[in-house]
């Protein structure tokens, strides 16, 4: 019998739900329908949130390349990792890519990745893919004082935003967690516990949080009445052996501190293994207090006093706030700050000894 050509079992044909349709539904316009799909401050948060619905009950989902010829963007969110920086591979990278991603998804946008090898590659890269139409704009980890990516994409006019702060605000947005106030209240915590003498490891000088840290640490042992001795005090201190290597140093001072404080847990991890080789007990005769909140901390003998970021949700807080600015909200209207959640663990206590008697245990030692 003759008629329309069979279709294989289980195939069919389903029409394409348009912005049309949507607007329909809810007897709106289709201009209101974008609009409110795409996070317009015009429309209101209750219009959002029906035209949101509305469209995934009906299964609407725009073309991707029709919407970035309409409005010039890919909605795309794109992150350089500098695989110099010296967290580029720790654990913590994970969540917060995972919170980069995470944040985008949740507007419909994506997260482009590249990875560079030095700073040269890294404004290569970007180049290449702004000239590929690949991203929007870019998150920036790790802020640096003298931050070539910054000045790159001001010149460009490419929307940005910093995981960190920058000595010159002009144009930047961005999401931070403050160091600083960490520093302080490690400082008043020790101070309170009677320590007197406290040592200070800090991390790399070309990156904003150590000086913020290094300002917080300062201001908080004036504040204290607390002397600071420059012997006790070291820098560019961003991993395990780095860490050993000037917890050894402070700790053979003539008059060693019976605390110390560090930027990077990576770094207070490095104090541990200086203490064991001098004989000295954190914890006790020695107290450590970092910031990070890396998992190995959690493992260590005793536990790292640390005060932890929660990667994750800064990675979400960023690509909002990446999505606002590209949207052309303000920069100066785009600067957030939350504290640091101190974990208070078995590393920090009382002194037991002084700062002479913590000298002649370890002069003993090394004998």
């Amino acid at each position: 019998m003759r008629g329309e050509p069979e279709r294989p079992i289980g195939t069919h044909t389903r029409k394409r739900i348009t912005i049309s349709d949507v607007s329909d539904a809810l007897g709106l316009t289709k201009s209101t329908v974008s609009r409110a799909l795409n996070d317009y401050p015009d429309i209101s948060d209750s219009t959002r949130l029906r035209v949101r619905r509305m469209a995934e009950n009906m299964g609407y989902r725009p073309l991707s390349h029709a919407q970035a010829i309409k409005t010039g963007l890919t909605k795309s969110l794109g992150l350089v990792i500098q695989l110099a920086d010296h967290d580029s591979h720790r654990p913590f990278l994970a969540e917060f890519l995972a919170g980069l991603s995470q944040g985008a998804s949740a507007q419909g946008w994506t997260l482009t990745i590249a990875a560079s090898d030095s700073p040269a590659h890294t404004i290569e890269t970007m180049q290449t893919m702004i000239g590929d139409r690949k991203v929007d704009g870019f998150i920036l980890p790790r802020a640096q004082v003298d931050d070539e990516r910054v000045a790159f994409l001001r010149a460009a006019g490419v929307p940005f935003v910093l995981f960190g702060r920058s000595p010159d605000p002009t144009g930047c947005a961005w999401f931070d967690v403050l160091g600083e106030d960490a520093m302080r209240d490690a400082v008043a915590h020790l101070a309170g516990l009677g320590h007197r003498h406290i040592g200070f490891i800090n991390g790399g000088a070309r990156y904003t949080y150590s000086r913020l840290r290094h300002e917080g640490f300062l201001a908080a042992m004036e504040g204290a009445g607390l002397s600071f001795d420059a012997s006790l005090m070291c820098d560019e201190a961003v991993t395990i052996q780095a860490g050993k290597d000037a917890g050894h140093r402070i700790l053979m001072a003539k008059t060693p501190p019976t605390a110390i404080i560090c930027a990077v847990d990576m770094a207070a991890l490095g104090v541990y293994r200086a203490a064991a080789d001098l004989g000295v007990a954190i914890g006790t005769d020695l107290s450590v207090i970092s910031y990070d909140g890396i998992p190995e901390g959690a493992y260590a003998t005793p536990q790292l006093s640390t005060f932890a970021v929660d990667f994750t949700e800064s990675g979400k807080r960023l690509s909002t706030l990446l999505i606002r600015r590209i949207r052309g909200e303000a920069p100066e209207d785009l600067r957030e700050t939350v504290r640091p959640v101190f974990l208070n663990r078995g590393s920090a206590g009382p002194p037991a000894k002084s700062s002479r008697q913590l000298a002649q245990t370890i002069a003993r030692h090394t004998k």
